[in-house]
């Protein structure tokens, strides 16, 4: 799978209105979509407030039921667009669910100075530290994902 060859913004404006959908009913605006063969195979919002679970960020759920509905050959032709740069907690998830690669809208460290968050580790420093790197694309419609979270924070 060429990473590069797919249509990164029409799966990621479903990413951002996922994470729109997120902060509109009190949970912090992060969304992602799972695509195989160009289409959306799962999505999800974050759930952190709404769930009360640390863990609902939608790309650790992503990676989780990936992992476990998913053949590790489909994992691999699975591609996250999500509307930021996944967190350590989440890259952790990906990389073990073994996804295709990671396309995202605002940066970590972007997200992190809207936030006012200085625990920001961009995903690279996760994924490339292993034998099978995952390939991340990004930022892909940064003006509109950054949107999101300037209207959130």
């Amino acid at each position: 799978m060429d990473i590069d060859a797919l249509e990164h913004e029409q799966h990621m404006k479903r990413a951002l209105e996922l994470a729109r959908e997120a902060g509109e009913r009190g949970d912090e605006p992060f969304g992602s979509v799972l695509v195989r063969d160009g289409e959306i195979v799962m999505e999800e919002r974050n759930a952190v407030n709404s769930a009360d679970d640390i863990c609902r960020h939608p790309e650790l759920t992503l990676a989780r039921r990936a992992a476990s509905e998913f053949t590790r050959e489909q994992c691999r032709e699975t591609v996250m667009y999500t509307s930021t740069e996944p967190c350590a907690m989440c890259s952790g998830g990906i990389y073990i669910a073994k996804l295709g690669g990671v396309v995202y809208s605002v940066s970590a460290e972007r997200a992190g100075e809207v936030a006012n968050n200085d625990l920001v580790v961009p995903s690279a420093d996760i994924f490339e530290r292993g034998s099978a790197a995952v390939p991340v694309v990004g930022p892909v419609l940064p003006d509109a994902g950054e949107q999101i979270h300037t209207e959130w924070w």
